[in-house]
C-alpha cells in the first residue's frame, strides 16, 4: 500500500494541530511516550517531531511532508514545496511574531542601534541575515530558553516569538521591531510533490485542513419564515456569501440557511425573530470548503 510519511509538530503547536486534523475528519491517537501516532487513514504515516526540525527532514526526503512554521523554514533556508498556509498559532488564529525586544529603559530604539551588541534568540540564522541586510554587525547567540530574562544582564536585546506580547510586558521588555510574522505551513519534499499520488494526497489534505480553519468561529443558521417577510429577514443576515433560500411544500413559507460568525448569533437571532423568522436552528460546522 502506498503511504505518505507526514511530520506533525510536537510541542507548542501539537494540541492545536491535532485538533485541526480532528475537525478536518482525521482521528489521531497518541500512546503515552510514543512519537508515532496512529492516524485513521491507512495511507498516512505520522511522526511527531519538533517543528524546528521538520523543514530539514522534509528537505532531505526523510519525510514526504510536514507541518511547520514559516519561521523554521526560513531559519533552515529549506528548499521545500509550500503546499498550503494554515492560519493558526499556539493560542490564537493570528500569526505569531518574532520581535526584537529590549528592556524598557534601554537606549536602543531601532535595529540599527544594535551595532556591536549581543542578541539572544532561538532564531539565530534568520536574525543574522536580518541584521546583515541592514549593515549591522552584532553577536547573535543561541538561547536555550527563558530568553526574556536575559535582558539586560546577559544580552542587550532578544529576538523572541510572541502572539500577544503579554510575556514581554510582564518582563518589562519593549518591542523595537517585528522581524517576521509566521504561520504554520504544510510543506512537501520536491520528489514527493512530483509524485502524482502523493501530490493528490497532499492537495486533498490541504483542502480539508483549510476547510476546517475556514469553519473556525462560524456556525450554520437555518430558519423558516413567511414569504412576505423575506426582504425584512435577509436584510439582517451577514451572510458568508448569499443565503440558501428554499420554498417549503404547500404554502407561502420559505426556508433560509446561511453561515455566520458564531459571535453575532446572540444578537442576530432575536433580530431575525422580530423580523418574522421562526424555528431558528443554530448548528456547528467542521469544515467550510470554497
Amino acid at each position: 500500500m502506498k503511504k505518505l510519511r507526514l511530520g506533525l509538530p510536537a510541542g507548542s503547536l501539537q494540541e492545536r494541530t491535532l485538533a485541526l486534523f480532528h475537525r478536518a475528519g482525521y482521528r489521531i491517537t497518541l500512546n503515552d511516550r510514543s512519537y508515532v501516532p496512529h492516524i485513521d487513514d491507512s495511507e498516512l504515516e505520522g511522526l511527531l517531531i519538533r517543528a524546528q526540525e521538520i523543514p530539514h527532514y522534509v528537505e532531505a526526503g526523510v519525510l514526504d511532508a510536514g507541518i511547520t512554521g514559516l519561521d523554521w523554514i526560513k531559519e533552515r533556508d529549506a528548499a521545500v514545496v509550500e503546499v498550503a498556509e494554515l492560519a493558526y498559532s499556539r493560542r490564537t488564529d493570528r500569526p505569531a511574531r518574532w520581535v526584537l525586544a529590549v528592556s524598557d529603559d534601554s537606549p536602543i530604539q531601532r535595529p540599527e542601534d544594535l551595532q556591536g551588541k549581543r542578541i539572544a534568540t532561538e532564531l539565530v540564522r534568520f536574525t543574522r541575515r536580518y541584521l546583515a541586510e541592514r549593515g549591522v554587525e552584532a553577536e547573535v547567540e543561541f538561547s536555550w530558553g527563558a530568553t526574556e530574562v536575559k535582558v539586560p544582564e546577559l544580552a542587550d536585546a532578544i529576538v523572541e516569538l510572541t502572539e500577544t506580547g503579554s510575556s514581554l510586558r510582564a518582563n518589562r521588555l519593549r518591542i523595537v521591531a517585528t522581524l517576521l510574522e509566521s504561520t504554520p505551513r504544510l510543506v512537501a519534499h520536491t520528489a514527493a510533490w512530483a509524485d502524482a499520488w502523493k501530490r493528490e494526497k497532499l492537495e486533498n489534505l490541504a483542502l480539508l485542513l483549510r476547510g476546517a480553519l475556514q469553519a473556525s468561529g462560524k456556525v450554520g443558521l437555518k430558519m423558516n419564515l413567511p414569504a412576505d417577510k423575506l426582504e425584512q429577514v435577509t436584510a439582517r443576515l451577514p451572510a458568508l456569501h448569499t443565503p440558501t433560500i428554499s420554498h417549503l411544500l404547500g404554502g407561502d413559507w420559505i426556508a433560509i440557511e446561511v453561515i455566520v460568525d458564531a459571535a453575532v448569533v446572540r444578537d442576530l437571532a432575536p433580530s431575525l425573530k422580530r423580523a418574522g423568522a421562526e424555528g431558528l436552528v443554530e448548528y456547528p460546522l467542521n469544515k467550510v470548503i470554497y
